[in-house]
């Protein structure tokens, strides 16, 4: 039988948008949907993202966040459910020095080499940075594998 752990990680590591949810100044929540690089052991989301945006100003402040990743085609109400929500402490990563997630990052979304170019970041000359959320807790929930019990804690490693 299948663990617990290995589904989500499955799960994780074939998703491609998740939902990260930052607080603002005065405590409200916002919702941002991002591309994301998962890794494991220790685990770890990381995303790029403009550091001018509203969600990514929240993390300097608050570095609190939640996400959700969904595991499963959307077809409509009434289907088994299976997706991941995570909580955990969100950070911009520094400019520099940071060359492995850099690599990993574009390895899996080929696109992004031109915001994550590494003299232009290094420089500030462009916009974009590479994020990471430390998960400090995730909840699997799968209709499918447990039916009689589908949201799971999942002690993160």
């Amino acid at each position: 039988m299948t663990t617990a752990r290995v589904l989500l990680q499955e799960y994780v590591a074939s998703g491609s948008l998740m939902q990260v949810a930052t607080l603002t100044g005065e405590g409200d929540p916002r919702v941002c949907s991002v591309w994301y690089d998962p890794h494991f052991a220790p685990d770890v989301l990381r995303w790029i993202s403009r550091h001018d945006r509203a969600h990514s100003r929240a993390i300097t402040k608050d570095a609190r966040v939640a996400g959700a990743i969904v595991a499963i085609p959307l077809d409509g109400l009434g289907q088994t459910v299976r997706g991941v929500s995570f909580t955990g402490q969100a950070r911009q990563l520094p400019t520099e020095g940071i060359d492995q997630e850099i690599t990993d990052f574009v390895t899996r979304w080929p696109a992004a080499a031109g915001a994550l170019d590494r003299e232009k970041l290094a420089a500030g000359h462009t916009p974009t940075r590479l994020y990471e959320v430390t998960v400090t807790e995730w909840v699997l929930f799968d209709e499918e594998n447990f039916p009689d019990q589908p949201r799971q804690v999942i002690a993160c490693e």
